[in-house]
């Protein structure tokens, strides 16, 4: 009679937990891609040129945000050469979130490259929106 109930109890502790995930709509539906400018240094807040000065030697995700706008700042820290670049895979709306995706791209054969380190990053700047910001 043990068996019974303990088997029991485990089948209904799991139908509830399998309902339960399947109870709300997923919000991360896409409901449109964002219009979006990547900033150059130079056009940068001086207070976000101070923080990426700071963080551009490792990797870094962060978000800065002035009276009108939100940045999406996405780095990938110390390379070992020059000649990289960061692009935009998607930057989109969601009902309760921005998700951004980006991608390093390397240096291409038949360019010549810098010695040097370099730290490739990109700042994106949108409209303010007060939602979290999903790095992908």
């Amino acid at each position: 009679m043990k068996k019974i109930i303990i088997v029991f109890l485990t089948i209904c502790t799991c139908a509830c937990l399998l309902c339960a995930c399947s109870i709300g709509e997923s919000k991360t539906e896409k409901l449109r891609d964002l219009d979006f400018t990547v900033v150059s240094d130079d056009r940068l807040p001086e207070e976000l040129k101070a923080i990426l000065e700071e963080k551009k030697q490792n990797e870094f995700k962060i978000t800065f945000q002035d009276d009108k706008y939100l940045y999406i700042c996405m780095g990938y820290g110390q390379q070992q050469t020059g000649g990289y670049s960061v692009s935009v895979k998607e930057l989109y709306l969601t009902e309760n979130a921005i998700y951004v995706d980006t991608d390093l791209l390397g240096p291409s054969a038949s360019e010549t490259i810098a010695k040097t380190p370099s730290y490739p990053y990109i700042v994106i700047k949108i409209e303010y929106l007060d939602k979290t910001v999903v790095f992908q």
